[in-house]
């Protein structure tokens, strides 16, 4: 008969403190903690999310606590959900209570320094002059160093621009005598998060808004979101040939994009995006078939002469092919293989391939019958094929 408790359940024989015990070294033994210490990297399921505080597992019988703060984007939006996974870093252990940091995270703090650099939390830190070779930053009331090359992300060239401000850094060197930070680094982890995080909610096709940060020979970067850059290349600006960027976009300019592709290449994202292709009504294909129907006749300019043909522009963002197959007979051929980059000619729409935004052209009045001009008489005779006619004919006389 089994034996029973004072609240009347069945109680296992056979089953002493000490086989308790060793049940908990074993599983102990096989990777379960009892507890964890600062400093600690963990990497745990999002268990609750408030509107001050959030818990994340730890992997102990004791949940760790995470301001929701750390889980917010540059919106200010929560971009974690409950049972999402999340690197985490322990930075204090008190009166049973865990309290994490997202790894990474902006605004994390730690009481000393050293725990910092331990946990590669960031500290915020005023810039407060130019030295050889950096800047002198203000970390806590202590004097920290930071190199030229690890204030920005870019290359700079007048550092002077940041002293007076307060910037978030890492710390990458912590003794009794140094402390060197970097700022570049921490922005590095930024971008590849946010990077992370773009690719997954965003989709090729998109059309997207963006900011125009620097201008180069080839195109515009333009930024999409905190530490997301993509290209416009120069043919993507506009439908119209340009030469530089500069005819179109201006340094601090919002654009409105739309995203070609995204692709890693020697792990760093690259993102290919097009203005002209994401301008909707502005695009001057639209009214092609309406404004130069088959068989009209327009005024064009020379915008490139190849040795199988001319393109002729005869509108903004529209060039067509004028192919030398079409002129090399024709009776003004001449004229045609004269012509030079922005002389002006009178051509006639053949052919428009809407979906491969391609129009063929021709010459004016092509079409029409123009062999007569083959007939015409070598000498001024008045009488032309007429007389030419009269002297084939034999006249016999009457008998």
């Amino acid at each position: 008969m089994s034996k029973k408790d004072i609240f009347g359940d069945d109680i296992e024989t056979g089953k002493s403190f000490e086989d308790f015990e060793s049940m908990f070294a074993q599983s102990e033994a096989g990777g379960f903690k009892t507890r964890v210490s600062v400093g600690d990297k963990i990497n745990g399921e999002i268990l609750s999310i408030g509107k001050e505080e959030s818990f994340v597992s730890t992997g102990t019988p004791v949940d760790g606590m995470i301001f929701t703060r750390d889980l917010l984007d540059e919106n200010k939006e929560v971009k974690y959900h409950v049972g999402d996974m999340i690197e985490c870093v322990v930075i204090s252990v008190k009166g049973g209570e865990v309290r994490l940091a997202k790894k990474g995270a902006m605004g994390a703090t730690t009481d000393t320094l050293e725990d910092a650099y331990d946990m590669e939390l960031p500290v915020t830190g005023t810039v407060t002059e130019v030295v050889n070779g950096g800047l002198r930053v203000n970390v806590q009331g202590k004097t920290a160093f930071c190199p030229i090359s690890q204030i920005d992300s870019r290359f700079v060239t007048d550092a002077s621009e940041y002293v007076g401000k307060k910037f978030d850094f890492l710390i990458t060197q912590f003794d009794k005598r140094n402390v060197v930070v970097s700022r570049r680094k921490l922005l590095d982890m930024q971008k590849v998060e946010n990077e992370g995080a773009f690719m997954q909610k965003v989709q090729v096709g998109a059309i997207l808004e963006g900011r125009i940060t620097r201008l180069e020979k080839f195109g515009a970067f333009v930024e999409l979101e905190s530490g997301v850059e993509g290209l416009i290349h120069l043919s993507e600006l506009t439908w119209s040939r340009v030469h530089s960027p500069q005819e179109v976009v201006s340094a601090g300019q919002t654009v409105t994009v739309k995203l070609l592709k995204m692709e890693e290449v020697d792990g760093k994202l690259k993102i290919s995006l097009s203005m002209k292709q994401a301008d909707g009504d502005g695009n001057p294909w639209n009214s092609v078939p309406a404004k130069f129907p088959v068989g009209t006749v327009v005024n064009g300019k020379v915008e490139k002469k190849e040795t199988y043909g001319l393109f002729v522009n005869i509108a903004p963002g529209i060039t067509g092919l004028l192919p030398k197959s079409k002129w090399r007979d024709h009776v003004d051929g001449a004229q045609f293989e004269n012509k030079k980059r922005g002389d002006e000619i009178a051509v006639q729409i053949d052919e428009i391939k809407f979906e491969e935004k391609k129009i063929s052209l021709g010459v004016p009045g092509a079409g029409e019958d123009h062999s007569w001009r083959t007939h015409q008489p070598a000498s001024g005779s008045g009488f032309g094929s007429l007389g030419d006619a009269l002297k084939g004919l034999t006249i016999k006389p009457k008998k």
